[in-house]
């Protein structure tokens, strides 16, 4: 019985999907004017994880996320370096994909730009407005946001507070066109010439911010969905936004769990492009060999939580992740030399830890319960691959039960042993000999070549092991 966390109720409730085995999921994207950063890929892996969880528990999960495509930062930099708009939107649309490719982020179900649904957006809007939601002014059209009644729950905002914080943030001119401080842009006239837009009934303009989620969940999901997630910083005012809009247009509820991710601080500071304090993934992954380990860092928070980050976090999580490829490894390593049968002990063992596992992420996907599973996991396998007999049915079942709940954090490449030169395979072979010969000293004497070009290597009573320092 899963349980998430709410921010609609502020509480966690038993999930329960729409449709018996299948989920409806959106997850906003970013907007593609620039690489994301370690922030933006916390978002993606966080949901990815809840994607991956529950599919282990057997669900059907149809996933639908967006790029925002046309956007006043987009047309910004379109500006700044010379070119059109869908120049810039279509460098960093491919840029999010090779850089989410190394982290191991499940591509969405659909992956729908917003210049993409353009008609179905002027469609929308059209319904607001003849519903009375929504009016147009001077080319633009606005949502009526306290014509809808509840508009702010879901951030759980005072609507007088809201009023006065917007109306802080105009300029005389939009207030002008505003009946309300508080009502949100859902099309935006065309401010420029050579800007991009499209033709309207209210004139040549582009969609505001908000209106394209609503627009895509309805399209490739349903008027209710299942889950809505992303980060914290959304819940007001984008996804308050989209709440207000969507469910004036159907009718109907729009989202029965919201989810939203914890901030990446940088010295307890979110971490934000308009901050100037980011680190992208695309540099990142030019200077960090092991893209696994950012995973690893980003997937086993727990997703609502702040993520601290820096070099020492992220090393932190390179000595764990690196735990647990040694514990694989040995069971790979004894796998060679395993008796025929099962420990029935040590599968009764493997089952406690799995029903931890599940436990802990049935219960709001706490991340960090959950890895405290695979770690006594290997515990477990180091202790028993130090046995002088193991059983190859045991062993590989923990071989396969690693596999199976790392998977669940994105986690791959448990035998990722790096290649090694001709001239250390030499050396590798050489102690061997030695040391059956029992000439030690060579064997000690060729030991310490090895460590001087990196590599370590250990005795074990099932043979020589090594790996690199």
């Amino acid at each position: 019985m899963i349980k998430i966390y709410n921010t609609l109720t502020r509480e966690k409730e038993t999930f329960k999907s729409i449709m018996p085995g299948k989920i409806n999921m959106y997850v906003c994207g970013p907007t593609v004017y620039n690489y994301i950063h370690i922030g933006n890929a916390r978002s993606s892996i966080a949901f990815d994880v809840v994607r991956r969880y529950f599919e282990y528990r057997g669900y059907q999960v149809k996933y639908v996320s967006n790029f925002t495509d046309v956007d006043d930062k987009i047309i910004q930099r379109a500006r700044e370096e010379g070119v059109d708009e869908m120049t810039i939107a279509n460098k960093y649309a491919d840029a999010f994909d090779e850089d989410t490719l190394p982290l191991n982020i499940q591509p969405a179900t659909i992956r729908s730009r917003a210049t993409e649904v353009i008609p179905d957006i002027i469609v929308f809007v059209q319904d607001l407005i003849d519903k009375g939601y929504a009016y147009e002014t001077q080319g633009d059209v606005y949502f009526r946001a306290k014509k809808f009644k509840g508009y702010g729950i879901l951030a759980h905002q005072d609507l007088n507070e809201m009023t006065e914080n917007a109306a802080g943030r105009l300029d005389d001119e939009e207030m002008t066109r505003k009946e309300d401080p508080i009502d949100f842009a859902v099309w935006k006239a065309t401010q420029a010439e050579d800007e991009i837009s499209w033709q309207s009934p209210w004139g040549k303009g582009r969609p505001g911010w908000h209106i394209e989620c609503s627009v895509m969940a309805q399209k490739y999901l349903s008027n209710t969905i299942d889950i809505h997630g992303g980060g914290i910083d959304l819940a007001f005012p984008h996804h308050t936004n989209e709440m207000a809009q969507s469910e004036a247009h159907t009718g109907q509820k729009f989202v029965n769990y919201w989810m939203h991710n914890g901030f990446v601080n940088v010295n307890d500071e979110k971490m934000s492009k308009s901050l100037g304090n980011f680190t992208t993934v695309h540099d990142m992954l030019k200077h960090y060999d092991d893209p696994m380990t950012i995973r690893f860092l980003l997937a086993t928070t727990q997703y609502r939580r702040p993520i601290n980050y820096s070099p020492d976090t992220l090393t932190q999580a390179r000595v764990a992740l690196d735990r647990i490829r040694t514990g694989y490894r040995n069971l790979l390593f004894r796998l060679n030399n395993a008796d025929v049968g099962k420990d029935v002990d040590i599968e009764t063992a493997i089952k406690k830890q799995i029903d931890v596992f599940e436990l802990a992420m049935d219960d709001d996907f706490n991340t960090p319960n959950a890895l405290a599973a695979v770690f006594e996991l290997v515990t477990l396998a180091n202790t028993y691959t130090e046995n002088k007999t193991v059983k190859a049915e045991t062993v590989q079942r923990l071989l396969d039960t690693l596999l199976l709940l790392l998977g669940v954090f994105g986690i791959t490449e448990l035998d990722d042993k790096p290649q090694i030169t001709d001239t250390q395979k030499q050396l590798l072979a050489a102690r061997v000999s030695a040391r059956a010969v029992h000439d030690f000293e060579l064997s000690d004497k060729i030991r310490q070549q090895l460590s001087e070009i990196g590599i370590i290597v250990e005795d074990t009573s099932q043979g020589q092991r090594w790996h690199q320092a």
